[in-house]
């Protein structure tokens, strides 16, 4: 074998066990947000209100974010591949109580049960991509771990939508159940086995709290995703307000097919220039909030600036994850536990500071604030090291 064909085999990425950590993403985006274009259905098949209905996405998110960090450091000494397979488990059972459950309070549970495993997946899933491969390829093996997330947002969740409208929203979460044992057999037979972090090795949460980095991550995943929130949250009374309120499908697609180029971009590149991408990326979405302050009422500029958003956006996941698990080298499960709590502490003050704003000064204000999160978040990977 010539050394040009060696040097080739050792540079290719794991693409299947990389592929089911991209599923495993997938699956928690999807029963995430299914809900979310299922609420009529749902509140006619559980006889409650469609605004109980949506709690059921609140309940998965505060399951996330309570259940993040006591589990993955109650976790750190099993073996990582069995404590993959329960997380996923966990789905294949919420998501069969939500199919059969005709009681809203026992669909809440199982959602909850569904955000808690959620909340120990996203805690592993960076982490585990990063041991898969040597160190100059992990941003890349992140990159394809995290693609079923734009996948999701962009086409799981129209395509759930339009198959809840045809066959009813139960079968829509069965499908879920069935995707969600098939990666089960698919993680035990592809994805190797780890081992869990030694006595020894376990850093308390504080010492990884303080390691270098780890808060810089943490403060620019608060800030930058409470700016996307901000925007995603309320994009509908935005596009109405400015006479679009037809398009706001038309809006989110194309926010969706810019996000899965933006982490096209992201994988090829982040390996050589992670700091630099983060510092654009933060750019180019601070200039998109600009434009649709000052001309958020012309159509061409906010489907441009949605675009340039939805750029900025796709890779972000990769873009901080891939950071903290350099930053955390040695704690890297439990770090990620707590970048997972930042953004999800980040989705909830989004929707609650955005209503406040819609509600208060009307979407005039969004542009403006989100902007300051920006320069902050630009502010903060500026300064870092």
């Amino acid at each position: 074998m010539s050394r040009s064909a060696s040097q080739a085999d050792t540079e290719r990425l794991p693409l299947a066990p990389l592929l089911a950590l991209a599923m495993t993403a997938f699956i928690i985006i999807l029963t995430e947000a299914l809900p979310a274009g299922l609420l009529p259905q749902m509140a006619e098949g559980l006889a409650v209100s469609e605004a109980w209905v949506g709690q059921t996405v609140t309940i998965y998110a505060i399951g996330s974010l309570l259940a993040a960090i006591p589990l993955t450091t109650a976790t750190q000494g099993m073996r990582r591949r069995p404590l993959l397979l329960i997380a996923i488990a966990g789905f294949v059972v919420a998501n069969t109580v939500t199919t059969l459950s005709t009681s809203y309070a026992l669909t809440m549970l199982a959602r909850f049960l569904a955000g808690m495993s959620a909340g120990l997946l996203w805690a592993l899933l960076a982490g585990y991509a990063a041991r898969m491969v040597p160190p100059h390829q992990q941003g890349r093996a992140i990159a394809v771990a995290m693609v079923g997330t734009p996948l999701a947002l962009s086409l799981g969740v129209p395509a759930g939508t339009f198959l809840g409208a045809l066959v009813g929203w139960r079968i829509c979460f069965a499908i879920m159940s069935g995707l969600a044992v098939l990666l089960m057999f698919w993680v035990r037979l592809q994805v190797p086995d780890f081992a869990g972090h030694t006595s020894e090795k376990r850093l308390p949460l504080r010492q990884v709290f303080q390691l270098p980095g780890v808060r810089s991550v943490l403060l620019v995943v608060l800030a930058f995703v409470l700016a996307h929130n901000i925007l995603y949250t309320y994009i509908a009374p935005y596009l109405g307000a400015a006479g679009m309120a037809g398009r706001t499908g038309l809006v989110l697609l194309v926010f969706g097919l810019t996000s899965l180029l933006g982490i096209w971009l992201i994988g090829v590149l982040i390996d050589r220039h992670l700091r630099m991408l983060t510092l654009t990326s933060v750019a180019v979405f601070a200039l998109a909030a600009l434009a649709l302050g000052l001309a958020g009422k012309v159509p061409g500029i906010v489907y441009l600036a949605v675009g340039a958003w939805g750029l900025a956006f796709g890779g972000a996941a990769t873009l901080f994850q891939t950071a903290m698990a350099k930053a955390a080298a040695p704690a890297t499960d439990v770090a990620q536990s707590m970048l997972v709590t930042a953004w999800n502490t980040a989705i909830a003050g989004g929707g609650i500071l955005g209503g406040v704003l819609l509600e208060q000064l009307g979407v005039s204000a969004f542009a403006p604030v989100v902007l300051v999160l920006l320069v902050a978040s630009f502010w903060v990977v500026l300064k870092s090291r």
